[in-house]
C-alpha cells in the first residue's frame, strides 16, 4: 500500500526571509498591570473580616407613565404630553418614552388651582 497522508510539520519556522512574523493576538500584558491595585470603590478592595459601608437611605421616587399622569389629572394623554414638551411639568425621558415623578403631578395640581369668586 501507498502511504498518502500529508507530511507533518516538525516545528514552525520563526523567521523566514520575506515573510512577517506572526503577530501576537490582543493587548500585550505585562506583570506591572498584572499586579495592580483595586481601586477603593471596587468591592474587592474591602477585606472579607469588615461588613461593606451601607449607603444612605434615599427617598424613594416613584415614576409615573403618561397614561397613569392622563388617568390622575382626567385629560388625554396628549394633553400630558403638551404639558411635559412645554415645560410646564417635569419629566424623564426613558428610551422613547417620558416618566413623569408622581411629585411633579401633585405640585402642578397644586399649583394650578385657581380661587373663583
Amino acid at each position: 500500500m501507498i502511504d498518502v497522508t500529508m507530511p507533518q510539520r516538525a516545528t514552525i519556522q520563526t523567521s523566514r526571509p520575506g515573510v512577517p512574523a506572526p503577530r501576537q493576538m490582543g493587548r500585550p500584558v505585562s506583570a506591572a498591570s498584572l499586579s495592580r491595585p483595586v481601586p477603593a470603590a471596587h468591592p474587592a478592595s474591602v477585606p472579607l473580616g469588615r461588613p461593606a459601608p451601607v449607603p444612605a437611605p434615599r427617598a424613594a421616587v416613584a415614576f409615573l407613565t403618561v397614561a397613569e399622569v392622563a388617568a390622575i389629572m382626567r385629560v388625554s394623554k396628549m394633553t400630558v404630553y403638551r404639558l411635559v414638551h412645554g415645560g410646564e411639568l417635569s419629566a424623564v425621558r426613558v428610551g422613547r418614552s417620558f416618566r413623569v415623578p408622581e411629585r411633579a403631578v401633585h405640585d402642578y395640581l397644586r399649583d394650578a388651582y385657581t380661587d373663583i369668586a
